[in-house]
């Protein structure tokens, strides 16, 4: 039986290399498909998309590097991260880059395109057994302490639309809609969904 999430005090802290595994398996339940179908791409014989995820977490830089993530612990166990940064301007050329990303991908960061500057959430994850007890808003509140020592002047996010229960969830910790695009479908995803943008001042 697993534990009550109220029954068992839960860490918040800074990821770490040893929470790497975990790490890459909450990046898949967050990104819906997509970090299971990129890693497979990029595995090598006897690799496992998963093992590729964890790798790549394992990274010192890159926007999916531990060094970014913040992870609530219970009982030795990662239960939920949020992997969150400081987006960059986006130059010239790197909108001139655009193209050169499969296309399925290209909406998501054209609506980062958007927000240069803001602290920007990638990914949000609590595992299912703890979900609807509060972890993931303190995720996100310990995510907007580093967005103000980042100096950052707002926070950013996208959620799919056909993620209701995600749009839900930022609403009412104060963000709003500014934009969206219309997302491909592709064997990743195979439905038609839109991505949407969401900003909150802080």
């Amino acid at each position: 039986m697993e534990p009550k999430p109220n029954s068992l005090p839960i860490q918040i802290r800074r990821a770490t290399l040893s929470d790497a595994r975990s790490l890459a398996e909450l990046v898949e339940i967050a990104g819906d498909g997509i970090p299971t179908y990129l890693w497979s791409q990029m595995a090598k014989p006897g690799e496992t998309p998963l093992d590729v995820g964890e790798q790549r977490v394992r990274r010192e830089e890159g926007g999916f590097s531990y060094r970014h993530a913040t992870v609530a612990e219970m009982a030795g166990e990662v239960v939920g991260m949020i992997l969150a940064y400081r987006l960059p301007d986006a130059s010239d050329e790197d909108r001139g880059a655009l193209a050169e990303l499969p296309e399925f991908l290209r909406p998501f960061v054209e609506l980062e395109f958007e927000v240069p500057g803001s602290f920007y959430i990638n990914a949000l994850a609590v595992r299912a057994p703890y979900r609807s007890h509060g972890i993931g808003a303190r995720l996100l509140r310990k995510v907007e302490g580093q967005a103000i020592e980042a100096g950052c002047h707002r926070m950013s996010v996208q959620h799919f639309l056909r993620n209701p229960r995600a749009g839900g969830f930022y609403r009412r910790h104060g963000f709003r809609v500014v934009g969206e695009r219309v997302l491909i479908p592709h064997p990743a995803r195979p439905y038609e969904d839109r991505s949407v943008l969401l900003v909150r001042d802080i």
